[in-house]
């Protein structure tokens, strides 16, 4: 039986869905956490097979959370839960990593179909989000236009930027750049200015958007 880690912070909704997905008989619920931040620890401790992660979350939302931990352990496949059908969610929780994306209005029986299609290897979209990207398509509307992050950063910014993407302290990099610790923390500052982001799981997840998925463990 699989071990799966739910990210939820509503109580009830999680109480919920972890009783619709034992109630399957395939997958075995091993922690439920709050938020993203929480759910990453989970992981370093205790590697599940498989992650339902609400994509609103505090702390970490869904997509920077995804992204460290498809950087980190790539053999744990995260199913994002959404309300939210906007394509450009869609994407960047693609492109952070997440194997599956199923909207919160889903019935259980697409929950089922999530879990299984994920964890034996393929990708799930929910029904309602296939069809609207086909129709685009069809139209041709063409893929959701992507935007790197990185407008406006100088080469070493955008050097910094990677190292702390590969996890790398402040400490690392300037040892690898020869350059002072202050210096690295000012370019951090920096970043995160420019980038929109608050902490370095933000830069991390702009530097694997800027890449077109997971950030290579180095």
């Amino acid at each position: 039986m699989n071990n799966l880690l739910l990210v939820e912070d509503h109580t009830i909704v999680r109480k919920s869905l972890r009783a619709m997905i034992e109630k399957m008989g395939e997958f075995r619920v091993v922690g439920e956490v709050e938020n993203g931040a929480e759910a990453v620890e989970f992981c370093r401790n205790h590697r599940p097979d498989l992650i339902l992660m609400d994509l609103s979350r505090p702390v970490l939302n869904g997509i920077e959370a995804t992204a460290e931990i498809a950087r980190h352990w790539p053999e744990t496949r995260v199913v994002v839960l959404s309300a939210s059908d906007g394509e450009h969610h869609v994407v960047e929780a693609i492109r952070a990593g997440a194997r599956g994306y199923l909207l919160k209005r889903a019935g259980a029986s697409d929950l089922r179909e999530a879990l299984r299609t994920v964890i034996s290897g393929g990708s799930y979209l929910s029904p309602d989000i296939s069809t609207a990207l086909m129709a685009r398509l069809q139209t041709g509307g063409g893929a959701p236009a992507r935007k790197s992050g990185r407008e406006g950063l100088s080469p070493r910014e955008t050097q910094v930027m990677r190292l702390i993407a590969e996890g790398l302290t402040s400490k690392e990099i300037a040892v690898s750049l020869n350059l002072g610790v202050e210096t690295i923390r000012s370019y951090r500052k920096t970043l995160m200015k420019k980038l929109g982001v608050s902490n370095a799981a933000g830069i991390t997840r702009v530097a694997v958007e800027a890449n077109g998925g997971p950030v290579p463990v180095q």
